[in-house]
């Protein structure tokens, strides 16, 4: 005779869990590297910082694409995040497409905006 114990365990949902944490962890990553880049870079100059310096640290291509990628990073964090609340909290599933697509659509308008941003300095 078997015995069982406890009932066999369903899985649901959409199965992301172990790929985003390790992405969510990846960018954070990437972001406090940028972080302690621009400190270095702040820290390191000499006299007052006005806009001319911040347009300085930021006016080189390889910080410009450093930066994008930041951004890039930054809105994927978001994007997982705000998905998994959104997931998590929001029941009826019309209204949550509808958050989602918003949220889709606000995270591509800020990637436009910040390519306008740094390659027009």
């Amino acid at each position: 005779m078997s015995v069982n114990y406890g009932s066999k365990r369903v899985v649901v949902g959409a199965h992301y869990g172990l790929r985003d944490w390790i992405a969510q962890r990846a960018t954070a990553i990437i972001m406090a590297l940028f972080t302690v880049v621009v400190l270095a870079q702040v820290l390191l100059t000499r006299g007052p910082i006005g806009y001319d310096r911040w347009a300085g640290i930021f006016s080189a291509q390889w910080m410009k694409v450093l930066t994008f990628v930041v951004i890039v990073a930054l809105l994927y964090h978001v994007w997982i995040g705000m998905r998994d609340v959104l997931m998590d909290y929001v029941k009826p599933v019309v209204l949550r497409l509808v958050l989602q697509i918003f949220s889709i659509a606000w995270l591509v308008g800020c990637a436009g905006w910040a390519i306008q941003v740094l390659w027009r300095l």
